[in-house]
């Protein structure tokens, strides 16, 4: 009885397996090299939205009525590393690396950290021209 029941499970559970393994999820980065941009977010309990232009070199951002500007370089078609150009205080002046993990119509996921750190976070941006 007991092959019997480990042959009729085993199958099924190798083919589940074998089929979910093949999906791969869509990474059309370059699609989203350059544009307009939202990012929300939640802080403090609150959402707030940042709305930016990126071109292949530079990005200008608002976020609170407030604009700023950084360097884009592209390490490769998914990553890239966000400079400021007038960091106000030490934190700004940090580099910030962002990885596209993977894109799905006018969206993409993505995540990010400060250059050097461990903690990561994640983020979903919409396209909007």
């Amino acid at each position: 009885m007991k092959s019997f029941l480990t042959t009729n499970y085993l199958f099924p559970t190798v083919l589940l397996l074998l089929l979910s393994s093949c999906y791969q999820q869509e990474r059309k980065c370059a699609d989203f090299k350059t544009g307009t941009f939202q990012f929300k977010q939640e802080i403090d309990g609150k959402e707030h939205t940042t709305t930016f232009i990126r071109t292949n070199d530079m990005q200008i951002e608002t976020f609170n009525g407030k604009t700023d500007t950084a360097t884009v370089r592209w390490v490769n078609d998914c990553e890239f590393i966000l400079e400021k150009l007038h960091p106000r205080n030490m934190q700004e002046k940090k580099a910030i690396s962002m990885k596209i993990l993977y894109t799905k119509d006018n969206t993409y996921t993505f995540e990010y950290a400060f250059v050097g750190d461990e903690k990561k976070m994640k983020g979903l941006v919409t396209k909007l021209e």
